[in-house]
């Protein structure tokens, strides 16, 4: 079988280097934070070109504190897509603002630009621009947007390590950016973890505290913070996977352009690569009318799939109380309809049974294609 991801195969290929790194610090028996977290936020901001970065329990937790860092509290606005992870929604209700949809473009299913100038209202402060499945958003024309308005920009870049727009790391294009770490991430910890980076001493600052129980010094509460403190172990593990995420990412991007060429013939919408992006390919998501069907044939031939993600926020029954009913963002409902995403790490073809399987891949989507138009 070829699954959907394969966390064992990448563990086999640098375990070593893991378990060494685990047991120093079962060792040092400094398990929160410590020196491990504290490298791996220089690391990091360095690989991301920040100046600054705040390692914190999970890439939700990331969102939150950078949110409550810029200010964003009750009764403001933050405008994102529907079209992404619930969490990136949550942060925001988390503060007390409200979240405020715009559309996807139906291309790069990464927020509709032209969109976001009419969202906006005179108690709007943020724009999170989502970088979904590892293509950025169009940055450029959201600056431009923000600085006319005054607005902060957060990336949510959980899916986005290593991705580029225009040139530029994501995650340093915008006020903040955040990571997510979670196991299936382009970078996973071995549990949970996030990032902020940002170029803005007093975001880093802030978030520093707030993640500490809003601690200046120990026993000193300058804040009502939170416990969004990263593991020491999480760390270790991250500091040794982000020697490897480039080769990585290059080894995402070959099964990409290999799938590109198995489906070139077989009438299901590949992605599209934006002029301005470097993807990272977190998700290589297909898109076709008859979904179900191609689903059924890909677990036929022993493939595993996924669908990210089958219902926009708009309509979870969670935020039902925004007042958005079906036909709002029509861009957003119909991907959700039509997307499927195939398996994608970068082991994967290491393996002689997964090259074989690969080539099935090739012959349910070419050979049946007819049944998919």
């Amino acid at each position: 079988m070829i699954p959907f991801v394969d966390l064992k195969e990448q563990y086999i290929s640098i375990k070593d280097e893991i378990d060494t790194a685990v047991l120093k610090v079962l060792e040092s028996t400094q398990y929160v934070l410590g020196e491990d977290v504290t490298n791996l936020e220089v690391e990091f901001a360095e690989y991301c070109d920040a100046e600054y970065g705040i390692a914190v329990n999970t890439g939700t937790s990331a969102l939150h504190l950078a949110l409550l860092a810029a200010g964003i509290g009750v009764g403001d606005e933050v405008i994102t897509v529907p079209f992404t992870f619930i969490a990136t929604v949550a942060a925001i209700s988390y503060t007390g603002a409200s979240p405020v949809f715009v559309d996807i473009d139906p291309v790069s299913y990464t927020i509709d630009v032209t969109q976001i100038e009419k969202a906006i209202t005179e108690r709007t402060k943020a724009i999170i621009p989502v970088h979904l499945y590892g293509q950025p958003a169009d940055m450029e024309p959201i600056l431009e947007i923000a600085r006319r308005y005054g607005l902060v920009v957060i990336e949510d870049a959980a899916q986005a390590h290593r991705a580029e727009y225009q040139g530029q790391r994501v995650g340093s294009i915008g006020d903040l950016g955040c990571f997510s770490f979670y196991p299936g991430k382009n970078l996973g910890a071995y549990g949970e973890g996030g990032i902020v980076v940002t170029n803005n001493p007093e975001y880093a600052s802030t978030i520093q505290m707030l993640r500490d129980w809003g601690q200046a010094s120990r026993y000193h509460h300058i804040l009502r913070g939170y416990n969004y403190r990263m593991d020491s172990i999480q760390g270790a593990i991250l500091r040794v996977k982000l020697r490897y995420l480039d080769a990585w990412t290059e080894a995402r991007r070959s099964h990409a352009a290999r799938y590109d060429q198995l489906l070139a013939d077989s009438k299901v919408l590949t992605p599209t690569v934006m002029p301005y992006s470097h993807h990272v390919y977190h998700i290589y998501a297909i898109r076709t009318s008859k979904r179900e069907r191609l689903q059924q044939i890909l677990s036929q031939q022993r493939i595993q799939t996924g669908i990210h993600y089958p219902v926009p926020v708009h309509l979870q029954p969670a935020y039902a109380d925004l007042g958005y009913q079906r036909g709002d963002f029509p861009q957003a409902e119909a991907a959700a309809q039509e997307v499927l995403s195939l398996p994608m790490f970068a082991e994967l073809t290491q393996s002689y049974k997964c090259r074989l399987q690969w080539l099935s891949l090739q012959q349910s989507a070419i050979k049946r294609r007819k049944k998919l138009t």
